[in-house]
């Protein structure tokens, strides 16, 4: 049986250099899809494209012990459901298909449109905005009224920067991660209270909303979630709402690169809009990777790999893989006119929503993006402070300042 190339030394610091090519480039540079290393003093195997992709989301590899502990400590959340395997996670997993299923994904974009006049209000007194940052309150406060409950305005100013730092800080070593480290006990903290507030009748929230079907929710073996699990699924819920603040910058700034498509999305269909999403979602970086954890003694076509190895799938590289996508590096929303190939589309993740570990927040991601898309062409007018380059030495990846934007006014 053959062994996969190595690549020797750990390669933890030369990764958090370079987190969106580390995977793509040392893979072209040894000539294979995949190869084995050392990340975070353990060892582990990188693989890129369609065909990892499959194998990757297969029974042979599972979830729980696999993400790194800054990781686990910070963006899920211990015990949250992306660390969960087998029939805990499936039954977990139900919880979110319930909540994010596609009729709610569209209120959720509902409920933000709702609010957006009086944040675009705030935005036209500023000298410039960042899109990033603006956004993020907006989604915030969104996520919470769609989930049942009116959050405080102390609530939203002080647990916004926490959930945000949740994504924006944890990759990133030294003061910034330390911050994540502290948020993420304060909003746990937040979270948990609220579950118990709601579950006593002390909080008040819509009867039949999302946060009740969350706090009434009962795993596997029929037991209630205790409260603190049940507020790190809240946060599993909020943050990637609040994160959809990312991909609203990225299309900002695929707007202010390819300005043709502002007047053809002002004038067009949502089909137009949908695809515009889907590009700026597979042509700009998220998440650099997935990460899981071999069960047993297992191959990879036809190299062994042992059990317990920590296995990083390229998400980025995966979605820019010329073998599957015509022309990867150049950004053409008509490329989603046709049906693409699932395991080569993996922006947030792959493999089956029901079954397996995909993300079932992907319909409300690209509802919210197209009503924020809308607003941006079809409402607002305004400057872009240069430069508006793309930051890509961190995850996730962003224009920089997040987008700087000013002279904002409505469009007449």
């Amino acid at each position: 049986m053959a062994e996969l190339p190595r690549l020797r030394g750990d390669q933890t610091l030369t990764m958090l250099r370079d987190p969106y090519e580390f995977i793509r480039r040392h893979a072209a540079e040894l000539g294979s899809d995949g190869f084995r290393t050392t990340l975070f003093l353990r060892p582990a195997v990188c693989l890129t494209g369609p065909e990892a992709v499959t194998w990757f989301y297969s029974d042979d590899l599972q979830r729980s012990g696999a993400a790194p502990l800054p990781v686990q400590a910070t963006l899920f959340g211990r015990g949250g459901v992306q660390t969960l395997d087998g029939e805990t996670h499936q039954q977990r997993k139900r919880l979110f298909l319930r909540v994010y299923d596609t009729e709610e994904a569209l209120r959720l974009a509902r409920v933000m449109s709702g609010l957006t006049p009086a944040y675009v209000r705030s935005w036209l007194d500023r000298d410039q905005i960042s899109v990033f940052e603006a956004f993020q309150p907006l989604l915030m406060e969104a996520a919470c009224r769609w989930l049942g409950f009116e959050p405080t305005r102390e609530e939203l100013e002080r647990r916004t920067p926490q959930v945000a730092s949740l994504f924006h800080d944890a990759g990133i070593p030294g003061p910034r991660h330390v911050r994540a480290l502290a948020s993420r006990r304060e909003a746990d903290r937040w979270a948990a209270t609220l579950v118990s507030q709601v579950r006593r009748g002390r909080r008040p929230v819509v009867a039949g909303s999302p946060i009740t079907q969350l706090v009434t929710h009962r795993d596997a073996d029929g037991s209630l979630l205790s409260a603190r699990t049940a507020g790190i699924e809240l946060l599993n819920v909020i943050r990637p709402v609040v994160a959809v603040s990312v991909f609203v910058a990225l299309a900002a700034h695929a707007l202010h690169q390819h300005p043709e498509w502002v007047e053809r999305l002002h004038h067009g269909t949502p089909t137009d809009v949908g695809r515009f999403v889907e590009e700026v979602r597979r042509f700009y970086p998220f998440f650099p990777a997935a990460v899981a954890r071999t069960r047993h003694d297992t191959t990879w076509g036809d190299h062994a790999v042992p059990g317990g190895t920590r296995v990083l799938l390229d998400l980025y590289g995966t979605d820019h893989d010329e073998r599957a996508w015509e022309r990867p590096d150049v950004f053409d929303p008509d490329r989603f006119a046709q049906p693409v190939c699932p395991h080569a589309f993996v922006p947030q993740g792959g493999g089956s929503v029901p079954h397996g570990h995909r993300c079932p927040g992907e319909p409300a991601t690209g509802a919210l993006m197209a009503a924020a898309i809308e607003l941006l062409v079809g409402v607002l007018r305004y400057d872009v402070v240069e430069p508006a380059d793309l930051v890509m030495d961190r995850a996730p990846a962003l224009p920089r300042g997040g987008f700087l934007i000013r002279n904002l006014r409505i469009a007449e």
